[in-house]
């Protein structure tokens, strides 16, 4: 019988599993460093006559004992139709029998993965010392992220900017009265950059928003918000060259992400400064933050094994509560 979730589903299973999410992402980080999950960069199915994209962002762990392809549609022109941009939905199949395990909605488990992504990196890249968490970014994604990382420090305050300052004020709202910290709305991005030791970027820019003149020594940056194409990036050359990279996979990074795309193309980058895995840095391979005013980056483009990590979680869970839908698709 295959599982089927919808998003209310999902949001039930996952809004107190944070924890849970976060430990499956750091599992399947570590399981790909050690060779038991394949994944390959994914390729852009461009829609033709359209800047739409499809991506089937797959993965097979042995572990989970799943094979997983999340299909991702980047529409640009949802925008004008009042519809999310990116929409998804994930496909879970028995690595043994391949067997159809589940179909799932994609929207939320890529919100969680991606934060709890972001909450790994954090943990591992960030000083000890770090007090003020920033959120360049208003969107889902943001919430998101404060939750996952009010985990891995304790905040003195958290800083915020976004486009539309009414979503700002919400945000800032949200993150005050649900998680008790003090978190306040800054005038710009240079202002949320300036103030943060951890500064998260949350939009779906195409052009730079945060210049690398603004970092200071010994900030930690967790590049997420850019969809991923070649031609789309949060930080401009200046930030990526005066940090030290950390990706999620260098694979779909190389293909993917024009935070180092565009700067390898300037020549001001070369592959071996992105080479740098988070399952590298989890399995002691290479080391995490090397000098405490150094300034890290997390290059998150996010990634297959991600979705299938949280799909694993997702349907044990469900099995546990008998929450979803149940269907022989064969019959």
């Amino acid at each position: 019988m295959t599982l089927i979730l919808n998003r209310s589903d999902i949001r039930g299973l996952l809004e107190h599993a944070t924890a849970e999410v976060e430990a499956a992402v750091e599992r399947a980080h570590r399981d790909l460093t050690r060779g038991r999950i394949s994944q390959p960069a994914p390729p852009a199915l461009d829609l033709p006559g359209s800047d739409g994209a499809f991506l089937p962002m797959a993965a097979v762990s042995a572990p989970a004992g799943l094979a997983s392809v999340k299909f991702l549609a980047d529409l640009p022109a949802n925008r004008e139709r009042g519809l999310p941009v990116q929409r998804s939905t994930v496909l879970v199949l028995s690595a043994r029998t391949g067997e159809a395990e589940a179909v799932l909605d994609g929207a939320l488990i890529t919100r969680f993965r991606t934060a709890a992504a972001t909450a790994v990196a954090t943990r591992l890249l960030a000083r000890q010392n770090a007090q003020v968490l920033g959120l360049v970014g208003t969107g889902p994604l943001a919430l998101a992220h404060a939750r996952a990382l009010s985990t891995v420090r304790e905040w003195k305050s958290v800083v915020v900017w976004g486009r539309t300052p009414a979503n700002g004020a919400a945000l800032v709202d949200r993150i005050s009265t649900e998680l008790g910290l003090h978190a306040e709305l800054l005038a710009g991005p240079r202002e949320v950059t300036e103030a943060a030791d951890v500064l998260c970027t949350l939009t779906p820019s195409r052009e730079p928003v945060i210049k690398g003149a603004w970092l200071h020594p010994g900030t930690h940056v967790n590049a997420v918000g850019a969809p991923p194409r070649p031609d789309h990036r949060e930080i401009d050359t200046e930030g990526i060259v005066r940090s030290r990279l950390i990706v999620d996979s260098f694979a779909t990074v190389r293909r993917k992400s024009g935070e180092v795309l565009i700067p390898l193309a300037e020549g001001a980058l070369a592959e071996t400064d992105f080479d740098r895995e988070l399952g590298d840095v989890l399995e002691g391979l290479v080391p995490a933050r090397t000098a405490e005013d150094e300034i890290t980056l997390f290059d998150s483009v996010g990634v297959g094994l991600q979705d299938l990590a949280v799909a694993r979680l997702l349907i044990d869970l469900a099995r546990e509560s008998g929450t979803g839908t149940r269907t022989d698709l064969a019959a």
